[in-house]
């Protein structure tokens, strides 16, 4: 077996572990204080940007498709959720995938984690306007006056769809964005020495 494919076998290997380890995260969810309760927080997007560093952000785009693919069969929104989450995901995870594979230092890892929260909070608020809220209330009949009204009951300050996209959509992804990415600065380097470890025994 040439080098080229082992390489190849070892990125599937540990593509399939980062997988397996988001779907089991994507199911410990927690509400966020100030929130709707539809927005659940989770921490499957953490293997999957350890994953993006480590193999690159196709792989990284690779394994949040397989994560809600997987999590489809027991969605409670018909989809929606799962494709809200892939997209969003994915822009989170190749952004600081895309930027730290060019720039493999500790500060290269602090600006693409930045620069990855900062996109997903910027894509988030046009996808959510344009997108989400509109398959909720075609698919699932969720207009936005039931969805303002939940949001409502745990935040004043949300009153219409412009302050649930700001109030709610937006700060929840950048929250988000930023424990994930402070997760992952402190694990990754220690996560990565042990695949490159196991990688190196097996060769």
């Amino acid at each position: 077996m040439s080098k080229d494919s082992r390489i190849s076998i070892r990125k599937i290997a540990v593509a399939g572990i980062f997988t397996a380890m988001a779907v089991v995260l994507m199911y410990l969810e927690v509400s966020v204080p100030l929130m709707p309760p539809f927005l659940k927080f989770d921490f499957s997007e953490l293997p999957v940007l350890i994953g993006s560093f480590a193999l690159g952000p196709v792989y990284g785009i690779v394994i949040e498709l397989l994560k809600n693919l997987i999590h489809l069969p027991v969605t409670a929104t018909a989809g929606i959720g799962e494709f809200s989450n892939f997209v969003t995901g994915s822009i989170y995870v190749f952004t600081a995938g895309a930027f730290y594979e060019k720039h493999r230092t500790r500060k290269g890892a602090v600006i693409s984690l930045l620069l990855a929260t900062l996109a997903l909070g910027v894509i988030a608020v046009p996808f959510n306007w344009f997108v989400t809220l509109p398959l909720y209330g075609s698919v699932l009949n969720f207009p936005i006056e039931a969805i303002v009204g939940m949001s409502a009951a745990v935040n004043p300050a949300i009153k219409d769809k412009l302050t649930l996209v700001l109030f709610a959509f937006l700060p929840f992804n950048i929250l988000k964005g930023l424990v994930i990415g402070f997760i992952t600065f402190w694990v990754y380097k220690p996560i990565s020495k042990l695949i490159n470890s196991t990688y190196s025994k097996t060769r």
